[in-house]
């Protein structure tokens, strides 16, 4: 019985603790109001108060092929339309551009400047804070989500339109500069390879022609030598023959003599010589071996001997020897290398001289106007923000209503807990009292 009764009034204490809580929340109502219109009166002088930060941002796509055919048509520098926008995009990215950006345009920034602070490190804290480049999705092959942009989130008291615009801009006229130069040295460079070349197949024409000389005059040289050994040798043939001859001649006068036989005669009319012959007579022999030379008679062969021992050269007898002597006046000059040595303008000799020239003449010329070059398309232009990012007013309210509320509760509850703990000691000691008495 003791375990019930204490039971029903457990029960009735915990309905009347709530009733009466939220009776003591309900008179602490203006504390809670209180608490509530400050804090979010608090949150409204933030909100209003706060520098208000706003956000532009300027976005770039690749420009089209026309745009980049002057550049790509000079036929020694090729870009494409994507490659292009991509080195605006890492130009834009660069912190030397933005930098020089910064130390250009320092009017853009003057509101950022701190006393304490030196001209890099005030660009240092607001490029790691303000900027942030805008690229698609990797994941993303199609051409038609291509592009590059930057986006800017800057204070009241900066020209962020301006400034992103104008970063753009030097970004671009940067990347012409550089596209310039390196196309200025990309020329110098194939005119020096041009230069290279040209005088490369000027001493390798020197080379051949001289080379083409040598082998002609080391021909000649041999031919004559040649021609000069088989002509002494020819000669030396033509005087023993001459000697034989003149041997084979000695040998028959003596036997002629011998013979007596004085005049030319034949081996059957050597038979008849003593014959007297009557009236005219014509004898004709048939004999198929040759006739002995002695039969020419002592005076035909004295006479012949005697011709060849007064004879001082033996060049007449042998055609040969006059086509030999033709010869070697015909090598006496040779006409290449004559026409060799008297040319003139032997670059036009050179087979490929033309088109270098022509081509090292159209890279002189070229005349390529890149100023006025599009690298990028500008999809999208900073332009003038209608309200700023920063700070959210209604949301900051809002929250700050709710925490204030919040606040006030927890404060009207820890006021209720500290009154109660006395009243609640006091009520369990009277009800200890009369349960003893019983």
């Amino acid at each position: 019985m003791n375990a019930i009764s204490q039971a029903i009034p457990q029960t009735s204490s915990d309905e009347i603790d709530l009733a009466a809580l939220f009776r003591a929340l309900w008179k602490q109502k203006l504390l809670i109001a209180s608490i509530t219109l400050l804090v979010g009166l608090m949150a409204a002088a933030y909100a209003f108060l706060a520098t208000p930060e706003y956000q532009v941002q300027s976005v770039l796509r690749p420009a089209l092929i026309k745009d980049l055919d002057a550049l790509n048509r000079t036929g020694v520098y090729k870009l494409t339309p994507g490659q292009s926008m991509r080195r605006v995009g890492a130009t834009l990215e660069s912190y030397d551009t933005r930098l020089e950006f910064f130390r250009a345009n320092q009017g853009l920034f003057e509101s950022l400047r701190r006393s304490n602070r030196s001209l890099e490190q005030t660009f240092e804290v607001f490029n790691q804070q303000a900027f942030k480049m805008l690229q698609p999705d990797t994941k993303k092959t199609d051409n038609l989500s291509a592009y590059v942009g930057i986006q800017l989130t800057y204070p009241e008291d900066v020209n962020g339109v301006a400034l992103v615009n104008g970063l753009v801009e030097y970004s671009v006229q940067l990347e012409r500069e550089r596209i310039a130069a390196d196309l200025a040295v990309v020329i110098q460079n194939r005119l020096n390879q041009l230069e290279l070349q040209i005088a490369a197949a000027r001493a390798s024409y020197e080379a051949t022609k001289e080379s083409r000389i040598a082998a002609l005059l080391e021909a000649d040289n041999l031919k004559r030598a040649e021609l000069q050994d088989e002509l002494r040798a020819l000669r030396q043939q033509l005087k023993t023959r001459r000697n034989n001859r003149i041997a084979q001649l000695d040998e028959s006068i003596r036997i002629a003599k011998t013979l007596g036989i004085v005049k030319p005669t034949t081996p059957s009319a050597l038979g008849e010589g003593e014959r007297v012959s009557q009236g005219s007579v014509i004898r004709t022999e048939v004999n198929s071996q040759q006739i002995p030379l002695y039969f020419m008679g002592s005076e035909a062969l004295e006479a012949e001997r005697n011709a060849l021992l007064q004879r001082r050269s033996d060049d007449f007898t042998e055609p040969r020897v006059a086509q030999i002597a033709k010869e070697l006046q015909l090598l006496a000059n040779n006409r290449q290398i004559e026409v060799l040595n008297k040319r003139e303008n032997e670059d036009l000799f050179l087979k490929k001289l033309a088109s270098w020239r022509e081509e090292a003449a159209r890279l002189r010329n070229l005349e390529v106007d890149v100023s006025t070059l599009k690298l990028a398309t500008v999809d999208q232009l900073a332009m003038q923000p209608i309200k700023p990012i920063k700070p959210k007013k209604a949301l900051i309210l809002a929250l700050g209503l709710v925490l204030g509320g919040m606040l006030g509760l927890f404060i009207a509850l820890l006021r209720n807990m500290l009154q109660r703990k006395p009243e609640t000691f006091a009520q369990t000691q009277a009800a200890r009292e009369p349960a003893h008495s019983l």
